[in-house]
């Protein structure tokens, strides 16, 4: 009987090396080597006869769009950054900062589309039914048609889901699931990429629309294989400053909706709250008239938005002067002040 082999694969590109190594040759990125299990393989006889046939294939023509119809999202910022609603069938990722609102989110959108998509199950490996209740119950959320359970095997979320029979499931979060086939700790490449590709299999087979939670690392990056942002359909990333209040939830990947679509939120005592005109709050506590600052309008997708830009010069005492951005391309800002000294005359390179 064949043995299971250890390698090493680059979380970033998916590069396999027999041994660790500090940088990946494949992508150039330092300390993403981890430790893989590689599973005996089949026989070639045993592949062939491993099941039947479930595809057939079909003509352009032939192939029934019924199920697609959208479901209506009652969380308009939602459905706008979706691309005007829920495809049955699609997996959803969501990624964002620890603490940042991704449940809170979700779970606001699993009681209110209860309403108008039928049932809805929400897995968790993080928080346990009676925890998720106490948190609806704060945020004033009650439905009897959500379903909760605290599970991280595949097979038996799979086994919920078959006698639920639900059209939402969300999954939370894809980094504590793991299947029993293999032998790596939950949260692995290995173990990420398997029970992504049976939602996703359980997704397109029966319709049912899947909303994955996905932990971030330290550089901003959905933790896990760079794999499973191409499992997915969609790629949602949740944004926004401890210290305030505000969330923006961008589109970075949408099979069925314009990317780099933004939605605006507000963290309230009742959970996220939608924002329909962000410019009016962006620009609401700016000083009229006051020096060095100045209205832009900046594209986000579809949405043109209202923004408030300062700029702040003092006479230089260092041979070099300094250049500090924040909330704009650094190199953008160099192109900027080199237009100003050129065109205008403003001097300056003798300005911090």
């Amino acid at each position: 009987m064949p043995k299971s082999r250890i390698y090493y694969e680059c979380q970033n590109c998916g590069r396999h090396s027999p041994r660790y190594m500090g940088k990946c040759p494949g992508c150039g990125e330092f300390n993403t080597m981890v430790e893989m299990v590689e599973e005996p393989e089949l026989s070639a006889a045993a592949t062939r006869s491993a099941g039947p046939v479930r595809s057939k294939p079909q003509r352009l023509s032939e192939v029934s769009t019924d199920a697609g119809d959208r479901y209506p999202v009652p969380v308009e910022e939602l459905s706008r950054v979706l691309g005007g609603g829920l495809v049955p069938g699609s997996v959803v990722l969501v990624g964002g900062d620890p603490g940042i609102g991704k449940s809170t989110l979700l779970l606001q959108v699993a009681v209110l589309m209860d309403q108008v998509a039928g049932p809805i199950l929400y897995v968790s490996g993080e928080e346990s039914e009676r925890q998720i209740k106490m948190r609806a119950e704060r945020l004033g959320l009650l439905s009897d048609g959500l379903y909760l359970v605290t599970e991280t095997e595949m097979s038996a979320i799979l086994t919920h889901i078959e006698a639920i029979k639900p059209r939402l499931v969300i999954i939370d979060s894809i980094q504590t699931t793991y299947s029993e086939g293999k032998a790596s700790a939950a949260g692995s490449v290995t173990q990420v990429r398997e029970c992504a590709s049976q939602l996703r299999e359980l997704a397109k087979n029966s319709g049912i629309a899947v909303f994955l939670v996905g932990h971030v690392t330290k550089e901003g990056t959905i933790a896990g294989p760079r794999v499973l942002e191409h499992i997915v359909d969609t790629v949602l990333y949740l944004e926004g400053d401890r210290f305030q209040a505000y969330r923006l939830l961008r589109s970075v990947k949408n099979r069925f909706g314009a990317t780099s679509e933004v939605g605006v939120f507000e963290m309230r005592d009742r959970g996220l709250v939608e924002i329909p005109n962000p410019s009016e709050v962006f620009i609401a506590e700016r000083v009229v008239n006051a020096p060095g600052s100045a209205i832009a309008v900046t594209m986000e997708g579809t949405r043109p938005l209202l923004v408030e830009v300062q700029a702040l010069a003092t006479q230089t005492v260092y041979p070099n002067p300094r250049r500090t951005a924040n909330g704009i391309d650094f190199n953008r800002m160099l192109l900027i002040t080199a237009v100003l000294t050129q065109r205008l005359g403003i001097r300056l390179y003798e300005k911090d």
